[in-house]
């Protein structure tokens, strides 16, 4: 099994429970959802698709975690959609390193692999996410870029835990904006509603994710502003 691999970093977890955490990021390639302000846009557009996909299998992509970063940070596989590939030899190479296993996924596909965390991001506009996958999720991320994005968010989320976190993001050009129509919707939201939190985007306010050689400093403006890379 060979993962096509768009970017591998050592950075911080910028968002959600797991906030400000050590997490080595494992980008696959390859989404189906085209979201119109995403901000991984080189996994799947095809005006910033990259050159060449460098192709791993589940040994190589655990040695160079190993190597990479040390015992005790978190490994995060996201994309594009990872949900698509089957993660069992993955995981378990991970795992036999010790090191605990997160995905970040639109929950499109049957889950494949032991995952430790799951963070279920629904696109309502587009695939929406199977109910087994909802069962699994232990914190939701909406992305909020229009305030109607907030109530369809919720409504894809029939069947989940009790104890899952919902977190309400406001989507990077609307916070960097301050969009006050997002920003408002939001804070109303969590307001009325206790069990949702509102969330952001830290990492991006460090440029931690730049720091590591290995990720892709290309400015990618869907959703933004081209001359601010977001």
């Amino acid at each position: 099994m060979k993962y096509p691999v768009y970017e591998r970093f050592y950075t911080w977890q910028g968002e959600g429970v797991h906030l400000g955490r050590a997490a080595y990021f494992i980008r696959l390639y390859g989404c189906p959802q085209a979201c119109p302000w995403c901000d991984s846009a080189g996994t799947w557009h095809r005006d910033y698709r990259p050159d060449g996909v460098t192709l791993m299998d589940a040994a190589e992509l655990a040695e160079v975690v190993r190597a990479e970063s040390p015992d005790g940070a978190v490994v995060v596989i996201t994309g594009g959609e990872p949900i698509l590939f089957d993660l069992a030899p993955l995981t378990d190479a991970l795992h036999a390193l010790g090191r605990r296993v997160h995905i970040e996924t639109s929950g499109i596909a049957p889950l494949r692999g032991a995952l430790d965390w799951v963070t279920l991001s629904p696109k309502p506009f587009g695939q929406l996410p199977l109910p087994d996958v909802v069962a699994l999720a232990d914190e939701v991320k909406i992305i909020v870029h229009e305030p109607g994005d907030l109530q369809a968010g919720l409504d894809t989320l029939s069947g989940l835990p009790d104890g899952a976190v919902i977190w309400l993001h406001p989507e990077w050009s609307k916070a960097r904006e301050r969009d006050l129509g997002v920003l408002n919707a939001i804070t109303q939201a969590v307001k009325e509603n206790p069990c949702l939190r509102a969330g952001y985007q830290m990492h991006k306010l460090y440029r931690a994710d730049d720091l590591d050689a290995h990720s892709d400093k290309r400015l990618i403006p869907l959703g933004g502003n081209a001359a601010l890379g977001y």
